[in-house]
């Protein structure tokens, strides 16, 4: 019980207070390359606002003429989709290499101490490519993608760049959903 109190006392935190603050900073400049690239054009503004308005106008109407509204919500909702597509492999490419930056300054180390001993298909994310049997040993990649999904996500949140509600609700997207009523 001593070693263990004794090896979570001389943890140091710099290096996951240095992966969470690499997280938040790719996040910041993947926002930054999506505003230059896709939020700030007028055919995204556009976008969103028929986005906004066909959403409003199908939630007023609720059973009659539907089918139309929500086709146009779908359309706009694809083309949206297909402009912040362009984007992304800048954004992919800017996380690849910084990914391979960390992967290759954290090798073999655990940048983190889990509180707890997770189940086992989280353990095999969370030690992945350490040394030992500890099970609170935290790496990297496991630390990274937390930060990242969280951190992105909040980020666009705050600044106004998440998808519209309507968005999600119509199904629409690069990869629809099947309408079960149309099969």
């Amino acid at each position: 019980m001593a070693a263990s109190s004794t090896s979570f006392s001389s943890f140091r935190y710099g290096d996951s207070l240095s992966v969470v603050a690499i997280s938040a900073l790719t996040a910041v400049l993947c926002e930054a390359i999506s505003w230059l690239l896709i939020y700030r054009t007028s055919s995204y503004k556009s976008l969103r606002s028929s986005i906004d308005k066909a959403s409003k106008k199908l939630q007023s109407m609720k059973a009659r003429k539907m089918d139309r509204v929500e086709a146009s919500l779908k359309e706009s909702t694809r083309d949206l989709s297909l402009s912040k597509f362009k984007s992304g492999a800048v954004v992919a490419a800017v996380l690849f290499v910084v990914f391979g930056l960390l992967n290759s300054l954290f090798e073999g180390r655990a940048v983190a101490k889990l509180p707890f001993a997770p189940v086992p298909l989280v353990l095999k994310m969370s030690h992945r490519g350490l040394p030992g049997a500890d099970p609170t040993d935290c790496s990297m990649p496991f630390l990274y993608f937390l930060c990242s999904i969280s951190i992105r996500t909040n980020l666009q949140k705050l600044l106004g760049f998440a998808p519209p509600r309507g968005a999600a609700a119509a199904g629409g997207g690069l990869f629809p959903i099947p309408d079960p009523k149309t099969n």
